[in-house]
């Protein structure tokens, strides 16, 4: 019935007014243009935000256990019969042991600190997708005796040294000889690399076998310093962790969870894509404010129109409809275009950066700083819905008054000079 009636029909029209050369026309589009670039951008950034946060996250599961048990004093002894007790709690996946510490790794006149992480290599893939980010060896590689280190690509590039080439592992703790106290350090041959993408392992983490570390770091026997483990929804880990220290006795052990690697950023994250929201609504805010002017030449150029259809018997109520369905067209029109148009570039976003840095031969994007070099997107539908629900709403509100005042237009006065 809307399409009907002669509000829509006459509202339509004057949009694709031809007069004074289509100038109002012409404002119109300009309208919708700035609209839609406002919306654009307020999906594009709030997609980055969404994509840098979850691809974080991801990356940080990758090389990273959901949880973490340790002993409070630094180790833990029996740890199978701890792990058969680990794997009987539901929802844990997955367990493994681990022996870390700091340790400084050397390579000619290069010297390097990094975390030295002892792992069981069949036990290991189970708990961490680090297996699939080897770009050279395999973890099997590191058997017991073997003496052997997979290492960061970062970390391999700031020693300078490649697979097949050996480093010296120096524990921080010495040795008592009768020479004195000495560094307890150790040669490793380096059998693969592993790229993460996130800078923070890349140049930090180094793997070696358990039993080669806790040789290294002088843990005795059967002693680890802790369990990693895997749950069936990670985002519970915080409280799963938590559960599983207390059924073991909680007092014994420190727990962890990959939530509170990063904290601070995640946190800084959402609290970024709040502010950017608001920041960047304001420019949807004068995009759609546009409107108003567009609205007021309409009203302006159309006086005699509305005059005449007043002494043909419209209502004040008809002419505000009439100049509030411009509006609201130009409106949804601007909307969806922006919707649109930040939706596909959102998705592109990867290829055109890259392109970008290539054509420009710089990067944008600081992986020491930011965590990642790549620039990620992802689009939320409730943010989309979010942003389009707030633009139309502020060029309804801007259609209030030029159609108020298209409503008061006296018809004695309008004619006056016609």
């Amino acid at each position: 019935m809307l399409f009907d009636s002669y509000e829509w029909l006459i509202g339509t029209r004057h949009l694709r007014s031809t007069h004074r050369r289509g100038f109002v026309s012409f404002v119109a589009v300009m309208s919708v243009c700035g609209l839609a670039l406002g919306v654009a951008t307020l999906i594009v950034v709030l997609s980055v935000m969404n994509g840098f946060g979850r691809e974080l996250r991801s990356r940080i599961l990758d090389v990273t256990a959901d949880a973490t048990l340790m002993g409070l004093r630094g180790s833990v002894g029996d740890w199978p019969a701890l792990e058969r007790r680990v794997r009987a709690e539901p929802d844990v996946v997955a367990v493994a042991p681990y022996v870390q510490q700091q340790a400084l790794l050397t390579h000619g006149e290069y010297i390097a600190g990094a975390a030295v992480r002892g792992v069981l290599p069949a036990q290991e893939v189970h708990v961490t997708a680090l297996a699939r980010h080897l770009e050279r060896g395999d973890l099997s590689e590191l058997r017991p005796g073997s003496y052997q280190v997979i290492l960061g690509v970062d970390l391999a590039r700031a020693l300078h040294v490649r697979p097949g080439q050996s480093v010296v592992l120096i524990a921080p703790e010495g040795i008592a000889t009768p020479a004195g106290l000495m560094p307890r350090m150790r040669r490793f041959k380096v059998v693969g690399l592993f790229h993460s993408g996130m800078y923070q392992y890349d140049r930090e983490l180094a793997l070696v076998n358990i039993t080669d570390a806790g040789r290294l770091f002088a843990l005795g026997p059967g002693r680890v310093s802790g369990l990693r483990m895997r749950f069936s929804d990670p985002w519970q880990a915080p409280q799963l962790v938590r559960r599983i220290a207390y059924s073991l006795g909680g007092s014994g052990y420190y727990v962890s969870d990959w939530t509170d690697h990063l904290a601070n950023f995640f946190r800084s994250i959402q609290i970024t894509k709040t502010m950017m929201f608001v920041i960047l609504s304001m420019i949807v805010a004068v995009a759609a404010f546009n409107i108003v002017a567009t609205l007021v030449m309409i009203v302006k150029e159309k006086q005699s129109d509305i005059a005449i259809l007043r002494t043909l018997g419209a209502s004040p109520g008809n002419i505000l409809a009439v100049f509030a369905i411009q509006g609201l067209l130009i409106g949804l029109a601007g909307t969806l275009l922006g919707a649109a148009l930040g939706i596909v570039i959102s998705h592109h976003l990867q290829s055109l950066v890259g392109m970008l840095q290539r054509l420009l031969h710089t990067q944008f994007l600081n992986p020491k700083v930011y965590y990642m070099s790549e620039l990620p997107a992802y689009v939320e539908g409730f943010d989309v819905l979010r942003v389009c629900g707030v633009a139309f709403l502020l060029c309804a509100l801007a259609t209030v008054y030029p159609a108020w005042r298209a409503a008061r237009t006296a018809p004695a006065e309008a004619l006056r000079h016609e």
